[in-house]
């Protein structure tokens, strides 16, 4: 048998189904994708991340990971599947759980008792008891009675680009249904977190990750209404922040085009779902950094004449990574090529560009980009980007929504 099945290879799962095997762990990891499955079982990965391509080929090698479609028996299930949004024709947001629901209705067959569940998937407060009760409605429709399952909420807190690094160094946080299934969790990960472990209920666990994105969230809202602000005003904001940070109270973020990625653009709305009455600031500091893009977009129309190219350095939510989930870049790109620009896109760490702007933009070369484009518009601070200096941009428009170039 399995010591663990890991439902979800992507940025969450496959770095931690890969350390758990490196750790000794007979691991199974699974994905609907047979084109993931396939290339993990080949000792390669699908996603770039810095040293998870030999953190995933010693644990294929090793024979303590295999990828496959379908769920297996085990000790352990862990779900890290997506947990995205339904926008709503009048703009609400619901959270979409279907992929967890998929993900635990079809372990629920192989479960046997005292087996540990454990929802990783960032989720709304309450989804560690919705799993248990899809699990217990499957096994109802088997006639089938498992006693002593133990479930839990394990949020992960890692950053794409150092995954590896604070999977392991970074506290964490096990919320059970039940004393006995923290307990049992945090012995579980205590196989590779140096760092400490936290016990405590599932709701309170859930609510805590949504938290910490809600919080960063609402930080990076009051430096992007600065920008805003700025821009109306005249004033150079990020010299306007560098000054006022030097008050030894006050740390204000940089601004950008937006917020993106799976965790800041998504969580905070799973507690404004969940409390839209008391969660005001929330929802407005969700509202102003949504915005964002829109206003990068006005800023580029105004500075480029009829039909210009437009270089858009960037297309991933952050810098340095290929995640391009949730991204400010991509939004504004696709809203300018609407607008009749001819965009090129550079964009580093692709190799091809997103379907939602495949025929819309051409990813070039910054070479290319900078000798065709007329407005040059820097979107994410790649390293890549980090030499560009004012006398390569001479005679073109810059908008620099990073403050990089000075």
């Amino acid at each position: 048998m399995n010591s663990l099945c890991v439902l979800g290879l992507g940025y969450i799962g496959l770095p931690t189904a890969s350390i758990f095997a490196t750790k000794g762990r007979h691991v199974l990891g699974v994905d609907i994708s047979p084109a993931v499955v396939e290339t993990i079982n080949s000792g390669h990965i699908h996603i770039q991340e810095p040293d998870l391509d030999v953190l995933v080929r010693a644990a294929v090698q090793s024979g303590n990971l295999k990828a496959a479609t379908s769920p297996a028996p085990a000790e352990v299930f862990i779900l890290a599947v997506p947990t995205p949004f339904i926008v709503a024709p009048d703009g609400s947001r619901t959270p979409d759980l279907s992929f967890v629901e998929a993900a635990a209705r079809s372990f629920a067959p192989f479960v046997a008792a005292g087996n540990l569940v454990i929802l990783e998937s960032t989720s709304p407060v309450g989804t560690t008891e919705k799993v248990k009760a899809w699990v217990e409605d499957e096994l109802a429709k088997l006639g089938r009675k498992v006693d002593g399952l133990l479930y839990a909420h394990c949020p992960e807190r890692i950053l794409p680009g150092q995954m590896l690094k604070e999977l392991v160094s970074n506290d964490r946080i096990c919320g059970g249904l039940t004393p006995a299934a923290a307990e049992k969790a945090r012995d579980l990960y205590a196989t590779f977190c140096t760092a400490q472990i936290f016990l405590t209920d599932a709701r309170t666990a859930e609510l805590a990750k949504l938290t910490e994105n809600a919080y960063r969230d609402v930080n990076i809202a009051f430096a992007n209404e600065l920008s805003l602000i700025c821009d109306k005003l005249g004033v150079d904001v990020w010299e306007l922040i560098r000054l006022a940070n030097r008050h030894p109270r006050v740390k204000i973020l940089q601004p950008g085009p937006g917020v993106g990625g799976h965790c800041i653009a998504v969580d905070p709305w799973f507690i404004v779902d969940a409390a839209p009455q008391e969660a005001r600031l929330m929802r407005t500091a969700r509202e102003v950094n949504d915005s964002k893009p829109h206003h990068v977009v006005a800023q580029v129309r105004a500075a480029a004449s009829e039909g210009a190219v437009v270089a858009c350095l960037g297309l991933a939510f952050k810098a340095n990574v290929d995640d391009l989930r949730e991204s400010p870049a991509v939004e504004i790109v696709a809203h300018l090529a609407k607008a009749g620009l001819k965009v090129l896109a550079v964009e580093p760490h692709v190799r091809v560009l997103p379907e939602s702007l495949q025929g819309r933009a051409e990813l070039v070369s910054l070479d290319n980009a900078l000798a065709r484009a007329e407005v040059v518009v820097l979107l994410v601070d790649h390293r890549a980007f980090a030499s560009l200096t004012l006398a390569q941009l001479a005679g073109k428009k810059l908008i620099d929504t990073r403050g990089a170039i000075r």
